[in-house]
């Protein structure tokens, strides 16, 4: 497997939040971390686990041994730094560091303090104009139930009226058929 460019690790030390040194740090972090754990056991207590084997036996066994955990971390390091290659993890960081630096210069960022208080003013603001809201809406339920009481109280008295209007109607023509006869025999007399 071929070895990925990795930064200058000593570029980094110098300035620490210059851009890039998150990866360093990052794959500084890894390589320290995979060496104290493939860290080989002391000669001693590796070869305390042959204990039927020669002494020429136990030096080759341990030889081979740390080839193989050296051979582990290179292994291991190379492919880590074949996959930060590969997903362009230092362009990445870059990126993070950048938008972290923006937000430390930028006021709003400064404080988290004053995005929560935003956020909550904001959220009491959405829940006051919701109650709002809600008022408005039962107070158009009640006037639209007012304007079908009305509705209604008027249904009945066109009924009402239609009603009386032809009590009225029959009334005339009882009355022009009595008021009829009654006013020949007025005039008669």
């Amino acid at each position: 497997m071929e070895k990925s460019p990795v930064p200058d690790s000593n570029a980094s030390s110098t300035t620490p939040t210059a851009i890039g040194s998150r990866f360093s740090i990052l794959n500084k972090s890894f390589k320290v971390a995979l060496r104290s754990m493939l860290t080989s056991r002391p000669k001693e207590e590796f070869v305390k686990e042959f204990p039927t084997f020669t002494n020429a036996e136990k030096n080759y066994l341990h030889r081979l041994y740390l080839q193989a955990m050296d051979s582990f971390q290179e292994a291991f390091e190379e492919e880590f730094e074949a996959i930060c290659h590969k997903i362009k993890l230092g362009a990445i960081l870059d990126t993070v560091e950048e938008i972290v630096e923006e937000q430390e210069l930028n006021p709003l960022f400064s404080k988290r303090s004053n995005i929560v208080d935003t956020a909550e003013s904001l959220s009491l603001a959405k829940k006051n104009e919701i109650q709002h809201l809600q008022r408005m809406v039962q107070l158009g339920e009640e006037n639209n139930q007012r304007l079908r009481n009305r509705l209604q109280l008027l249904k009945e008295n066109s009924q009402l009226l239609s009603g009386v209007s032809h009590a009225i109607e029959k009334f005339k023509i009882i009355n022009s058929n009595y008021g009829g006869n009654s006013s020949d025999e007025m005039r008669d007399a």
